[in-house]
């Protein structure tokens, strides 16, 4: 972890002359001069959420793990790197893993500067109320983040003391898949306790942390925990709604739709590159991601996709693209992290494996209802259970779902044909295991 550290340590201090700066696209501040008062805090929780949606994580490359590995998207450009994940054959040196890597640890070394620095600041301006939601923000983030680096990539090293100089925090081992999920528990349990129960569809609230919950309860089987938060979300109508039809979260330029649980702002300062990849040149973009024949079709065909044709859109020249992600100009796109729609197929799910087939089926029906679908046919719990995961497939095709669904329910090797257990997690970077001589690559790499 010497190299994560560093790299951080090189950014908080870039700017140590002039106390803080700049929050978009990245936080510079150097720590021990700067976070010292009320500005300087709120300036570090503006540059975490920027970290969260860095290039390297939900701005891009994170997602393009599991779009590009998960068999429904296809790579259509010439760099080696994205097109290994695409063929399944990784390698430690990776592009994609290394940024999202690196990406994923920076947020978390920035959140773990707040979590640390900021109860400690003696400013009347900060009140103690604000300090607990700051607090709690970062807690969300940190949980966050250590949940997808479990989900791809296994048990990591846990860092969580700030790292204030470039030797903290270094050659720390990797914890176990369970102590690291166990950890993601610990900081959504005690952000829960600091932040209200309010709705804010752009920040952090109790609200997000009961999402999380659902999902983090469903990726550990805890079936009646998963059934218990997201009905919390589900049951909030006033605030949460499947929106009609499907395109109304993302078309026209809608944001904040009470689709949204959590989604992230860009703007002309701070881009999503997600559009880059997407769109055809002659929107703006490379179409360097493009959905492979077989989405096309699901999404194309009346009783599998539905209202979700919208999600894709055809040249000229008859090329399909990814339409999620196309405004102009091009990178202000929202990127969306917790849904409304996922809760519901949690909460399917995890009532299809209480036995609770009549229910699952319900929660099942109103987000296929709400793409213009008939109601599922399924009726065991076997097939209840392959229509949510076929459900999860479309409704979350540009999102970053699919591998890790793949994963988590043990279908990856019937739907993308890669049958070597070991190649189902990424591969430790090969930058990060050169400096921490503590940390152990993943079996297979």
């Amino acid at each position: 972890m010497k190299r994560i550290a560093y790299l951080l340590f090189i950014t908080l201090t870039a700017a140590s002359c002039k106390k803080f700066l700049d929050v978009q696209p990245d936080l510079q501040i150097d720590e021990s001069r700067a976070l010292n008062n009320a500005g300087s805090a709120e300036t570090a929780l503006n540059g975490l959420y920027n970290r969260l949606g860095d290039n390297g994580y939900y701005g891009s490359n994170f997602q393009a793990l599991s779009y590009l590995s998960g068999g429904d998207i296809k790579w259509t450009g010439s760099q080696a790197a994205p097109q290994e994940v695409t063929l399944h054959k990784l390698s430690a040196d990776n592009g994609y893993v290394g940024d999202a890597w690196n990406a994923i640890y920076t947020t978390i070394l920035q959140a773990n500067l707040l979590v640390g620095k900021v109860p400690g600041i003696t400013d009347p301006v900060l009140t103690e109320a604000r300090k607990k939601t700051i607090v709690g923000e970062a807690l969300f983030i940190r949980a966050l983040a250590y949940f997808d680096l479990a989900r791809g990539w296994g048990g990591v090293p846990l860092i969580l003391l700030p790292t204030e100089v470039a030797s903290d925090n270094e050659n720390v081992a990797r914890s176990t898949e369970a102590e690291t999920y166990a950890q993601v528990l610990k900081d959504l349990d005690a952000a829960e306790g600091l932040l209200a129960e309010t709705v804010n569809r752009n920040k952090v609230t109790r609200k997000t942390v009961w999402a999380l919950k659902a999902r983090f309860h469903l990726y550990r089987q805890n079936w009646e925990q998963a059934d218990a938060y997201a009905t919390l979300l589900i049951k909030d109508v006033a605030n949460y709604s499947l929106q009609k039809p499907y395109s109304s979260f993302f078309a026209n330029n809608a944001a904040n739709t009470p689709e949204s649980i959590l989604e992230l702002a860009y703007s002309n300062s701070f881009k999503n590159n997600h559009s880059n990849w997407w769109l055809p040149p002659a929107s703006g973009g490379r179409r360097e991601w493009s959905p492979a024949d077989h989405l096309v079709t699901l999404l194309n065909t009346p009783a599998t996709g539905g209202t979700r044709s919208a999600a894709i859109k055809q040249t000229s020249a008859g090329l399909w693209y990814g339409n999620v992600y196309y405004r102009s100009p091009v990178g202000i796109d929202p990127s969306y992290v917790l849904r409304i729609a996922e809760q519901y197929l949690i909460r399917a799910e995890a009532r299809a494996h209480q036995h609770r087939t009549d229910a699952a089926l319900e929660d099942l029906d109103a987000v296929r209802s709400r793409a213009g679908l008939a109601p599922s046919g399924a009726t065991s719990e076997e097939d209840i259970l392959r229509a949510i995961s076929e459900e999860r497939r479309l409704e979350f095709a540009f999102e970053s779902d699919r591998w890790y669904d793949l994963r988590r329910t043990g279908r990856i090797t019937e739907a993308t044909g890669v049958a070597d257990p070991d190649r189902f997690l990424f591969p430790i970077p090969t930058k990060e295991l050169q400096t921490n001589t503590a940390i152990i690559q993943n079996e297979g790499y």
